[in-house]
C-alpha cells in the first residue's frame, strides 16, 4: 500500500517540499500546513543568506590575509593594491565610485591597524556612525574630515590618496 506524502528534499543549495508515495514501512513526513511550509521556505532562504554571508566573510578574511603578507613585504602602495587584488573578479561588473573608493582604504587601513570605529572616530573626532557611513561609501567626506580620520589611522593625506588611486587602478586592470 503506499500513501502520498510531502517530503522535504536537501539538495545543496536548497530545500524542496515533494509530493511522493510513500511504502508501507517507510518512514513517513506528515503533510504539512501552509504556515508551516512557509516556516520551512523561510529557514532555508535563512540557510543561504548565512552561507553567502559566510563564503563573503572568508573572502574578505583571506583578502586581508594576503594584505598584511604583502604589506610585510613592501611599501604603502602594496597595501591598495592588495587589497585591490581580492575584488578582481567582482571588477568587471562594477564600476567603484572615488567615494566607495576612499571608503574601502579607509577600512583596510584600520583592520590592518586592528583598531575599532568607535577608538578611530574617537582619535579623529568623528561620530561612529558617520565613520561607519563613510567607510561603507555611503557619505562623501569633507577634506577636513579625511585629514583628521587619516591622521588617526597613522597615514598622511596624501599616502592615503595614493592608496585610493591605486586601488582603483586596480580594479581598473
Amino acid at each position: 500500500m503506499t500513501d502520498n506524502q510531502t517530503v522535504l528534499r536537501h539538495t545543496e543549495d536548497s530545500f524542496e517540499l515533494q509530493s511522493n508515495a510513500v511504502r508501507e514501512g517507510a518512514a513517513r513526513v506528515r503533510d504539512l500546513t501552509p504556515a508551516q511550509r512557509r516556516a520551512v521556505v523561510f529557514a532555508q532562504q535563512q540557510v543561504l543568506r548565512a552561507r553567502a554571508a559566510k563564503k563573503a566573510k572568508d573572502e574578505r578574511q583571506a583578502a586581508l590575509a594576503r594584505m598584511w603578507m604583502k604589506e610585510e613585504g613592501g611599501d604603502v602602495r602594496s597595501v591598495a593594491a592588495a587589497a585591490g587584488s581580492a575584488d578582481d573578479a567582482f571588477a568587471g561588473t562594477h564600476q567603484v565610485s572615488l567615494r566607495e573608493a576612499i571608503g574601502h582604504v579607509l577600512r583596510d587601513l584600520r583592520s590592518k591597524d586592528h583598531k575599532t570605529l568607535r577608538e578611530v572616530s574617537e582619535n579623529a573626532g568623528v561620530s561612529l556612525g558617520y565613520l561607519s557611513e563613510v567607510e561603507r561609501g555611503q557619505k562623501e567626506a569633507s577634506s577636513e574630515l579625511l585629514s583628521s580620520i587619516a591622521e588617526a589611522l597613522g597615514v598622511s593625506v596624501s599616502q592615503m590618496l595614493r592608496m585610493v588611486a591605486d586601488y582603483i587602478e586596480s580594479l581598473q586592470d
